[in-house]
């Protein structure tokens, strides 16, 4: 638990929710990433989603809304790699890498995402994504760009 300070008092300041359910969320996440299909209690019936693109950004105000956008831009299971997960107040902003393949070709995307949670289950989810990224845009990134980190 962290404290802040006001005024020269100390008051608590922390999750409203569990590191434990944070963990189970983000692993119920990442299993629907990657295979596609949703894990009971992973979203809320409600569950508000806004997705944002390079060029383009959409939303939905349910699951199913959720899901079909989903389909709609990662209709294809692969693998994901999880950079950073970082507990916040109410939910979590996730760090992640999806690689995937596609009609022939690996495509891969750099993701951030921000839930909200209550009682296990994602309320609100904020998604911006650098969109997909084939063989040719990783061979450039890797000529051209020296990363300072992985």
């Amino acid at each position: 638990m962290t404290t802040a300070r006001t005024t020269g008092t100390a008051a608590p300041v922390g999750l409203t929710i569990d590191r434990h359910e944070i963990d189970a969320a983000v692993e119920k996440l990442v299993r629907y990433f990657e295979t596609g299909v949703a894990p009971a209690g992973l979203f809320a019936p409600d569950v508000f989603l806004d997705l944002v693109l390079p060029l383009w950004r959409e939303q939905s105000a349910d699951a199913e809304g959720l899901l079909a956008l989903r389909s709609q831009y990662h209709p294809y299971s692969g693998t994901v790699r999880i950079g950073h997960v970082e507990p916040t107040e109410h939910g979590f902003v996730l760090e992640f890498e999806e690689e995937w393949q596609q009609a022939g070709r690996r495509l891969s995307a750099f993701e951030i995402l921000r839930a909200e949670l209550a009682g296990g289950a994602i309320t609100e989810m904020s998604v911006y994504c650098t969109g997909d990224w084939d063989d040719e845009r990783r061979r450039r990134y890797a000529e051209t760009v020296r990363p300072v980190r992985a």
